[in-house]
Protein backbone atom coordinates (compact mmCIF):
# COMPACT_ATOMS: atom_id res chain seq x y z
CA UNK A 1 0.00 0.00 0.00
CA UNK A 2 1.40 3.72 -0.85
CA UNK A 3 2.09 5.50 1.80
CA UNK A 4 -0.34 8.62 0.46
CA UNK A 5 -3.17 5.85 0.43
CA UNK A 6 -1.99 4.77 4.22
CA UNK A 7 -2.08 8.56 5.12
CA UNK A 8 -5.52 9.15 3.70
CA UNK A 9 -7.22 6.74 4.61
CA UNK A 10 -5.96 7.27 8.29
CA UNK A 11 -6.95 11.12 7.85
CA UNK A 12 -10.26 9.82 7.17
CA UNK A 13 -10.65 7.67 10.19
CA UNK A 14 -9.43 10.45 12.44
CA UNK A 15 -12.18 12.87 10.76
CA UNK A 16 -14.69 10.26 11.07
CA UNK A 17 -14.14 9.87 14.65
CA UNK A 18 -13.80 13.08 15.84
CA UNK A 19 -17.28 13.73 14.13
CA UNK A 20 -18.87 10.55 15.27
CA UNK A 21 -17.38 10.22 18.73
CA UNK A 22 -17.66 6.51 19.58
CA UNK A 23 -16.85 5.36 23.36
CA UNK A 24 -13.31 4.54 23.70
CA UNK A 25 -11.97 5.48 20.82
CA UNK A 26 -8.73 7.48 21.85
CA UNK A 27 -8.99 9.67 18.46
CA UNK A 28 -12.24 10.90 20.07
CA UNK A 29 -10.94 11.37 23.65
CA UNK A 30 -7.87 13.04 22.17
CA UNK A 31 -9.36 15.68 19.96
CA UNK A 32 -11.78 16.73 22.49
CA UNK A 33 -9.02 17.71 24.81
CA UNK A 34 -8.98 20.89 22.48
CA UNK A 35 -5.90 21.90 19.74
CA UNK A 36 -3.19 23.15 22.84
CA UNK A 37 -3.68 19.66 24.12
CA UNK A 38 -3.09 17.79 21.16
CA UNK A 39 -0.40 20.20 19.79
CA UNK A 40 1.33 19.25 23.43
CA UNK A 41 0.97 15.47 22.61
CA UNK A 42 2.49 16.27 19.36
CA UNK A 43 5.38 18.11 20.51
CA UNK A 44 6.20 14.77 23.05
CA UNK A 45 5.90 12.46 20.50
CA UNK A 46 8.35 14.48 18.00
CA UNK A 47 10.84 14.46 21.49
CA UNK A 48 10.52 10.55 21.78
CA UNK A 49 11.37 10.24 17.79
CA UNK A 50 14.65 12.15 18.42
CA UNK A 51 15.90 10.14 20.97
CA UNK A 52 14.82 7.10 19.21
CA UNK A 53 17.04 8.20 16.33
CA UNK A 54 19.79 9.05 18.47
CA UNK A 55 19.67 6.12 21.05
CA UNK A 56 17.17 3.24 19.79
CA UNK A 57 16.45 0.72 17.60
CA UNK A 58 15.30 0.95 13.72
CA UNK A 59 11.98 -0.75 14.91
CA UNK A 60 11.67 1.56 18.16
CA UNK A 61 12.22 4.68 15.67
CA UNK A 62 9.63 3.20 13.24
CA UNK A 63 7.37 3.33 15.85
CA UNK A 64 7.66 6.23 17.33
CA UNK A 65 7.68 7.94 13.72
CA UNK A 66 4.07 6.33 13.63
CA UNK A 67 3.12 7.42 17.03
CA UNK A 68 4.01 11.28 15.80
CA UNK A 69 2.67 10.97 12.52
CA UNK A 70 -0.47 9.99 13.84
CA UNK A 71 -0.95 12.63 16.27
CA UNK A 72 -0.12 15.10 13.54
CA UNK A 73 -2.53 13.83 11.43
CA UNK A 74 -5.16 14.61 14.45
CA UNK A 75 -3.63 17.74 14.45
CA UNK A 76 -4.14 18.58 11.38
CA UNK A 77 -7.60 17.63 11.58
CA UNK A 78 -8.45 19.40 14.26
CA UNK A 79 -6.76 22.62 12.12
CA UNK A 80 -9.03 21.71 9.32
CA UNK A 81 -5.69 21.12 7.27
CA UNK A 82 -5.77 17.94 4.61
CA UNK A 83 -2.89 16.05 3.63
CA UNK A 84 -3.48 17.77 0.27
CA UNK A 85 -3.00 21.18 1.80
CA UNK A 86 0.24 19.54 2.80
CA UNK A 87 1.23 18.03 -0.46
CA UNK A 88 0.57 21.16 -2.21
CA UNK A 89 2.89 23.10 -0.11
CA UNK A 90 5.67 20.61 -0.40
CA UNK A 91 5.15 20.68 -4.21
CA UNK A 92 5.46 24.12 -4.30
CA UNK A 93 8.42 24.32 -2.46
CA UNK A 94 9.53 21.89 -5.07
CA UNK A 95 9.88 24.09 -8.01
Amino acid sequence: MDIDMVINELYNVILDRIEKKPPNSYTAELASKGIPFVARKFGEEALEVIVAALTESRERFVNEVADMMYHLLVLMALKNVTPGDIASELKRRRR
